[in-house]
């Protein structure tokens, strides 16, 4: 047999020997990589493709009445989700539900892209589905891989009130909305969140905790059962709020306001508790649940009577005659000023080159203090300008908790003006104003505007003597110091005195609030504040007394014409309301 030399040398053999073990030693290596110091982070990607995490809403919270009656509620409705990453050919499945249950194959697509956020994470396509498509979902399952259904709890509103000023409404979480949450890391894409009302300054208590399910899967994405090592999370409901708000008087009010624009608030003045509350025109409480078409939506959006805004507390009005206790308080706090003091009021007022008039045309005759309350006299007023300076006055304005924030619990507050000289310099110029402008201030008209919430805290602090809680909405053991107006007890009586008599007095401007119920004393001011685009507005503000029950009320229909004849016979109403549904007499 023939054999061939070994042409490998000693040194080329070594040489492939170590090459070997060197490749043998980083496989050893690159294995302990892998099994040992990475395991972790290898095993969690393992869990990703083989484990899901199935999160559950938690149902929020409930909003109930004083007396515990549900405002709003959640009802289980059924959403359509889509696992990315077990989706083949997107626009085939798309079309597909389209045939089977009648949705748009074109929303349910963009409803896709909306809401994407992980190849494994749960996607919402479609949410309110009916237990009709459901049935036909399951009939179709095998030829919807990827595709799946859950409950959601959506808000319901089952009571006879709408109050939709006040409960607010939510949001579902999408990517624009969730990028600018303060707190956006508790929220996933699909979620529900508080946007307005009650809703929204009470989300933190409302929302809950979602819950958390593992389930595993094999390589065809089929499920093979729950994650035993992965102990589940169920979801936590949201705490329920009990809300001040009394049914039966929010439905009354709610029934006065049904064909006027404007606002009604009934409180109670010592604990600054709101009763009631109407923003009128409103809208339907469920308008944000997603049982609303398109139309409809626009419908409300482009109301000329913009029902979406709140009149509560962003609608800004100037106030009229029902500030003039402000200026009353800022007279008797002068010492050289007699209220007893006659001053002919004949109709009109000539002051510098502008003729001022007084609403009743014949004039009131000569008149007091308490009757130019009492008759609500502009030209007793004006013929006082000498006790006026408009810093002053400013500072009582503010001290009655004008042209600040009331604390309403209620977000986008408005705060309204209140002019002062540094204003009204600011908006004409040092020298474009003069102290005529201070006639038009000292009755409510002219630059100042207020909120009805300012209102209603305004008429707390006249009934109380400047004792009255910051007004609310729901039930709550801290409130932040109310503004607490230093007047002498006797400025206070007088005051309360000639709110009286406008309402009791023959000649009062308000004797139309009258309700005729015995055992209660009834206090009012009317106001007729002139409307630069188009019919006065028409104000009533006043409280009734029952031995040791308080109640106020803040009546505002715009647009109406005269506070005495239209807002009065409003605010008649709303006390005998509060008298059938709440006061106990004897």
């Amino acid at each position: 047999m023939l054999k061939a030399d070994n042409s490998v040398s000693v040194r080329q053999y070594y040489f492939v020997i170590s090459l070997v073990w060197i490749l043998i030693f980083i496989l050893i290596a690159r294995y302990f990589q892998i099994q040992v110091i990475s395991f972790d982070a290898y095993a969690k990607k393992s869990n990703t493709n083989r484990i899901r995490k199935i999160t559950t809403n938690a149902p929020r919270g409930l909003i109930l009445d004083r007396n515990g009656e549900i405002l709003v509620d959640n009802n289980p409705t059924y959403v359509l989700t889509a696992i990315p990453g077990e989706l083949s050919q997107k626009g085939e499945k798309f079309g597909l539900i389209s045939n089977i249950i009648g949705l748009d194959s074109n929303r349910v697509s963009e409803n896709y892209k909306k809401y994407y956020r992980g190849k494994f994470t749960p996607t919402r396509l479609a949410k309110d589905l009916t237990f009709e498509q459901i049935s036909k979902l399951e009939e179709n399952k095998y030829n919807l891989k990827g595709i799946y259904y859950q409950q959601f709890p959506e808000r319901y509103f089952p009571s006879k009130i709408r109050a939709s000023h006040i409960l607010g409404y939510v949001k579902e979480v999408d990517r624009s909305i969730r990028k600018n949450l303060s707190n956006k890391e508790n929220y996933e894409l699909g979620d529900i969140v508080g946007w307005n009302g009650l809703e929204k300054k009470y989300e933190q208590y409302l929302r809950g905790t979602r819950g958390v399910h593992f389930y595993q899967f094999d390589a065809f994405g089929r499920e093979t059962g729950k994650v035993l090592e992965l102990k589940p999370q169920e979801a936590s409901p949201g705490q329920n709020i009990i809300t001040t708000i009394d049914i039966n008087i929010q439905f009354e009010i709610e029934k006065l306001m049904r064909n006027e624009k404007g606002v009604i608030i009934v409180g109670d003045p010592i604990k600054g508790e709101i009763l009631g509350a109407v923003s009128a025109p409103d809208f339907r409480p469920n308008l944000f649940t997603g049982r609303m078409s398109e139309e409809e939506w626009k419908n409300v959006l482009y109301h000329p009577d913009k029902p979406l805004i709140n009149r509560l507390n962003q609608g800004l009005y100037p106030p009229g005659s029902i500030v003039k206790m402000i200026t009353q308080s800022r007279l008797l706090e002068n010492p050289t000023f007699d209220p007893e003091q006659e001053l002919k009021c004949d109709g009109s007022y000539q002051f510098g080159d502008r003729l001022f008039r007084c609403w009743w045309e014949n004039g009131h005759g000569k008149v007091n203090l308490s009757s130019a309350i009492i008759n609500s006299c502009d030209i007793y007023f004006y013929r006082t300008i000498g006790y006026y300076d408009l810093d002053l006055l400013a500072k009582s304005f503010n001290m009655f908790g004008f042209g600040k924030i009331s604390g309403l619990d209620i977000v986008s507050e408005s705060k309204g003006i209140v002019p002062s000289s540094k204003f009204m310099n600011e908006r004409y110029g040092n020298f474009g104003w003069s102290k005529g402008a201070i006639l038009n201030i000292c009755i409510g008209q002219g630059e100042i505007l207020v909120t009805p919430i300012q209102v209603f805290n305004f008429t707390n602090l006249l009934a109380t003597k400047g004792l009255a809680q910051v007004p609310h909405l729901v039930m709550v053991d801290y409130l932040p110091k109310n503004v607490s107006p230093k007047l002498s007890l006797n400025i206070w009586n007088r005051i309360s005195n000639d709110m009286e008599n406008v309402v009791m007095h023959k000649n009062g401007t308000g004797k139309s609030a009258y309700p005729d119920i015995q055992g209660i004393k009834v206090f009012g001011k009317t106001g007729t504040a002139e409307n630069p685009h188009g019919k006065d507005h028409a104000w009533f503000i006043g409280w009734i007394e029952s031995e040791n029950q308080m109640y106020s009320v803040v009546v505002l229909l715009e647009n109406s014409g005269s506070g005495g004849t239209k807002a009065a016979p409003i605010a008649k109403k709303v006390f005998q309301s509060i008298y059938n549904n709440i006061i106990d007499i004897g």
